[in-house]
């Protein structure tokens, strides 16, 4: 048997890179942009790319203009980088859809077959989503302020002297935790925190391999990933969340949306709820890191931050008493300008989030600068950080400036290229009908920790040393760092 199969699998492998070799041998027909393969069958210019994707990408805008198709993993992509043509992937939704990709993030990353199968799932599950807006908002804020308090009094008020920590590790932990209790309530279990912390781990060690899962790698030659997988739908499976105490509104109302379309034992409600709690955490973890790094590393934005915050509690009569005794209205939080201002820069600079949509048939789009031929079956992508880094727009755009955001002590939305007001200046959570759902509660769950951890902290960078983007989750949110640092922190007295 051994004998037959290794014959075998060489006939595989090499059809397999016939079949490559073949869809490299692409040209570029007329009408279509220009076209940059590399030399390596079916990864294309993905080497090139993940190395150093803002250098390439400006490297060939010099060379090729604003609009190319790279081959990317056996995909071929076409860029737009010109911000005024970002449009056009409104404009043409039909021809230009989400839904194929969406439904294959669903079904590689978390078991989601039905979503492929059924609009109107689909469509109730986006419905749900008003329940992270408005008045149902303003719950969510109130609750996750209760389990922050809970949090930090228990990790560290108690602290009295200095304590050391590195950074990445303090964020996930805090924004997992704080997430997930927010989301799907308390678990009543005696080792909760045990609990806790080893669903926490199971995730990180899932979302780094995030990038490879929904690749056309098969999930089984990915080490223990698919055990990881199941491990966590099972903790998130009806019968499981049964035993967990105050769901959040929103969690409710898809659970119920769920049971619809699903008998209440079927394995892939968990897997629901596994891809709603990744939407909710994977980008919010490394906001947060960011957020403290460059505060901690400019004293001048610390200092700025610190004064709204003062003026805020001054001007409603609130004190920093013992404990968390401070409660935040979603207004109030709103009306932190520089705080905002702090957020957004840091998104800017780490931001990787490309609005990508799959082409579902031949289409020639038309723009100001000329017709553009796409192909059924390509893929159509912005990238962000070229309009984040143009020079244009945002002044010196390779430093932190963290009231960059503001103007005369309110919000700056208004920012120019080429002489003409953008519509689409800052880009984190993509645009249109697709727009991230969660943004509102991703922004004030990081304006919230910042808050109350420059309020009741005295917070002091160990480790001063300058720390990169990992490029691992390329096209796919927010930038995890290169490395972690050490910092301190103790409670003010």
């Amino acid at each position: 048997m051994e004998l037959l199969s290794l014959p075998g699998l060489a006939l595989a492998a090499a059809l397999l890179l016939f079949a490559l070799c073949l869809r490299s041998r692409r040209t570029r027909q007329p009408g279509e942009p220009p076209l940059i393969k590399g030399w390596l069958p079916y990864l294309g210019v993905a080497l090139e790319f993940q190395k150093d994707p803002l250098g390439f990408m400006k490297t060939l805008q010099k060379q090729y203009g604003d609009i190319f198709t790279l081959q990317l993993g056996g995909k071929y992509i076409t860029f737009f980088l010109d911000p005024f043509q970002y449009h056009l992937l409104l404009k043409n939704h039909k021809q230009l859809s989400f839904q194929v990709i969406g439904n294959k993030i669903a079904a590689k990353a978390f078991c989601i077959k039905m979503l492929a199968e059924c609009d109107d799932l689909n469509h109730d599950l986006h419905v749900a989503y008003q329940h992270l807006q408005g008045k149902s908002l303003d719950i969510l804020l109130e609750n996750m302020l209760q389990h922050v308090k809970k949090v930090f009094e228990h990790q560290l008020l108690e602290t009295t002297n200095w304590n050391m920590a590195y950074m990445l590790q303090f964020c996930s932990s805090v924004i997992f935790e704080i997430t997930f209790t927010t989301m799907y309530g308390k678990v009543l279990a005696d080792d909760r925190k045990k609990i806790i912390n080893e669903l926490r781990d199971d995730f990180l060690k899932f979302d780094d391999k995030f990038a490879y899962i929904i690749s056309d790698i098969p999930i089984e030659f990915l080490g223990n990933v698919k055990s990881m997988q199941e491990k966590i739908i099972k903790f998130l499976t009806s019968e499981k969340l049964a035993k967990i105490q105050g769901w959040s509104e929103v969690v409710q109302r898809r659970q119920d949306i769920l049971e619809k379309y699903y008998v209440r034992e079927d394995f892939e409600i968990g897997a629901h709820h596994f891809g709603f709690l990744w939407a909710s955490v994977a980008n919010t973890i490394p906001v947060m890191f960011w957020a403290m790094y460059y505060v901690l590393r400019h004293p001048e934005a610390m200092e700025a931050l610190r004064e709204e915050i003062d003026h805020l509690l001054q001007s409603t009569g609130q004190k920093k008493g013992s404990g968390f005794s401070i409660h935040l209205t979603r207004e109030q939080l709103d009306n932190l300008v520089c705080l905002e201002s702090t957020i957004f820069e840091v998104l800017r600079l780490c931001s990787y989030s490309s609005t990508i949509r799959f082409v579902e048939e031949d289409l020639t789009l038309n723009s100001e600068t000329g017709n553009c031929c796409l192909r059924k079956g390509d893929f159509i992508a912005i990238f962000p950080p070229i309009i984040h880094s143009d020079p244009e727009v945002f002044e010196a755009p390779e430093e932190f400036r963290f009231n960059r955001f503001m103007e005369d002590n309110k919000k700056k939305t208004t920012f120019f290229k080429r002489g003409k007001k953008l519509k689409f200046y800052i880009t984190p959570f993509g645009f249109g009908a697709n727009k991230c759902p969660g943004r509102f509660l991703a922004v004030i769950e990081i304006k919230l920790l910042l808050f109350l951890l420059l309020t009741y902290f005295d917070l002091e960078i160990i480790e001063n040393k300058p720390i990169g983007l990992n490029h691992k989750r390329l096209l796919f949110g927010i930038q995890y760092p290169d490395s972690d640092f050490l910092f301190r922190y103790k409670a003010k007295s």
